[in-house]
């Protein structure tokens, strides 16, 4: 193999780019319009522009274009298609992956599941779609069928809700997948998200040990770490078993994952999924084990075996626990706003010199709403768990992004809570059930008048403003800043700020602030009573329900707004007339883009 043809973007390209140079092997990078000046295409040998990452005849084309021997897919795009796999073998190049036949297999949840059972693995209790939804033990889970992600999923906690549900879980899995099959599963409250990483060669299926990823939102992974904490020998041998027994099941070659459900109150684990690719969150499992996942997925497609490794993890091992690892997922959203996609420019990042960074993020760079919100991953290791995630913490102090925001903030306040501190003390719907307090502003205020106070001020002369008194020490500076009389700080050394004549933004504990003087400031709130409704993200309007001059109640959804396969409703104020209509199906709109203006309705004149 002298050749490999990442087809994919961003951290996973560069992250597989890494290894093969570290091999000799030549690197191929595909680039889109958008990516045309980005990091990956920058740091390959070759680049080849293809219109879209998910156009497999386009990908296979550069491939042979640019002689690539084989294809690493990463993950998301073409990585489990199943097609894309078989066309890539049958033009004689190297897929790094599973066989297209275990693709096919693994990749659908109600598929897999049925190969989970005859292969004596638990599988969650689940009902068929053409049952009665009287008979079912609520909460249930409606899921897609095909993907995963978090995408199409629902959760139902009475019949009366379930038709809804499963409509809008459908909606979301045949945009995010192009397939809208749906199962509908029993819904454990206080379950754990256990998985374990696999790779089989020809002869042998290895496991490398458990991962814990139950830190979800909106089942969407924030926070992972290896081993799981907090599992007796006995379970995590069982799940051992189980995922290897599922793997050889299948005939599984290459890397891949098995997620696992642990129900907390009663120790029962349930099969979830299989995962046929490399997950974003194999890092921490390289870190416990001390392998390179790449090397291992390079050396199985060229057809090496397995069984000469020296690892901690073997086909029916109990991991070490001597070394801990933990990986934070820095995306670009505001996490104290409804988690909604952030879009701009990010004009100076800083990541953390401490800890591993996978990244494709620097600054000047422009984020986009056309591609996933995840802009790095965060990684410590530690000789336990509480020392990883001290780590991490202090790794999320020392991460900066200014011009967008993100919720590296979120992250940290997560990392550092005493639920998260605890181990296994967070279940995969705490952050749902559970609001995480935004970071107190003040520190990063009074940061934020010294930063202004040091970039304005005379700072040689007779009129200096450094506090000189006759008979005493220098008084305390005060700066008016935010119609707030404070004492300005010290800056800490290490801190990233822009400052300009009329506003300072900064980066503390990992949020982003930014702080207005007050007489520069114009309210661009709306006034009370205003009933215009923007756009609370840049996006796709994916329906408009209202047409102006309808009547409207509070709370009625006027539209729906989609960006980054999330679906938001706009709602109406409050009881009242639609006066304004703007959006349009399919449009895109930008963040604050008004789209409807709804009027109070006038009160009816007594009759006489």
């Amino acid at each position: 193999m002298k050749s490999v043809l990442v087809a994919n973007r961003g951290e996973i390209a560069r992250r597989v780019f890494r290894t093969c140079r570290e091999q000799g092997i030549t690197t191929i990078a595909v680039h889109t319009d958008v990516d045309a000046a980005a990091l990956h295409v920058r740091e390959a040998d070759v680049a080849v522009r293809v219109e879209s990452y998910l156009d497999a005849e386009a990908v296979l084309a550069a491939a042979k274009e640019a002689g690539a021997d084989a294809i690493h897919p990463g993950y998301g795009f073409l990585s489990e298609n199943a097609g894309f796999a078989r066309a890539v073998a049958e033009a004689g190049i190297t897929w790094i992956g599973p066989t297209p036949e275990v693709i096919d297999a693994m990749g659908r949840k109600d598929k897999a599941r049925d190969i989970a059972v005859g292969a004596g693995v638990p599988v969650v209790p689940s009902y068929g779609l053409d049952e009665d939804p009287e008979i079912f033990a609520y909460p249930v889970l409606a899921k897609a069928a095909a993907g995963g992600g978090g995408k199409g999923m629902r959760v139902v906690r009475s019949a009366a809700e379930l038709p809804e549900a499963v409509a809008a879980a459908r909606r979301e899995a045949l945009s995010a997948f192009g397939d809208d099959a749906m199962i509908i599963e029993k819904y454990v409250e206080r379950g754990r998200h256990i998985e374990v990483q696999l790779v089989g060669d020809a002869a042998t299926v290895h496991h490398f040990g458990t991962r814990e990823c139950s830190a979800q939102r909106r089942h969407q992974k924030v926070i992972e770490e290896a081993p799981a904490p907090g599992l007796s020998d006995e379970l995590r041998e069982r799940i051992h078993t189980a995922a290897v027994r599922l793997g050889e099941a299948v005939g599984y070659t290459n890397a891949g994952t098995v997620e696992f459900l642990l129900d907390a109150e009663t120790g029962d684990f349930y099969f979830l999924e299989m995962n046929t690719r490399l997950q974003v969150e194999h890092p921490v499992t390289e870190i416990v084990n001390g392998v390179d996942l790449v090397a291992l997925q390079l050396q199985v497609a060229s057809g090496g075996a397995l069984d000469q490794l020296d690892h901690p993890g073997s086909h029916r091992s109990v991991e070490p626990v001597e070394i801990h690892a933990m990986e934070a997922r820095v995306y670009a959203e505001d996490a104290y706003a409804g988690f909604l996609p952030q879009a701009g420019r990010a004009t100076t990042v800083s990541w953390p010199a401490g800890a591993r960074v996978d990244h494709a993020l620097e600054s000047g760079q422009v984020v986009s709403t056309s591609y996933d919100p995840m802009l790095g991953k965060v990684i410590t290791k530690g000789a336990d768990r509480e020392q990883a995630r001290r780590r991490l913490v202090a790794a999320l102090d020392d991460t900066a992004i200014l011009g967008l925001t993100t919720n590296t903030g979120f992250l940290r306040e997560l990392a550092a809570s005493d639920e998260f501190a605890t181990p296994g003390g967070i279940d995969t719907a705490w952050l749902d059930r559970n609001e995480l307090p935004a970071p107190d502003p003040a520190p990063a205020r009074e940061i934020a008048a010294r930063l202004w106070l040091d970039a304005h001020r005379d700072l040689a002369g007779p009129f200096a403003g450094d506090g000189f008194r006759m008979g005493g020490p220098a008084a305390a500076t005060v700066v008016e800043l935010d119609e707030l009389t404070t004492p300005a700080a010290v800056v800490p050394p290490d801190v990233v700020s822009r400052v300009t004549d009329h506003e300072v933004e900064l980066a503390h504990h990992g949020q982003r602030h930014v702080f207005t003087k007050p007489d520069a400031s114009t309210d661009q709130a709306a006034a009370a009573g205003d009933g215009t409704v923007v756009s609370p993200m840049p996006g796709t309007v994916l329906d408009v329900r209202v047409a102006q001059g309808d009547p409207v109640q509070e709370g009625q959804v006027l539209g729906v707004v989609e960006a980054m396969k999330m679906e938001l409703a706009l709602k109406a104020p409050y009881d009242g007339v639609v006066t304004t209509v703007s959006a349009t199906a399919g449009q895109q709109v930008a963040l604050g883009a008004t789209l409807f203006e709804v009027a109070l309705r006038q009160a009816q004149e007594p009759e006489a």
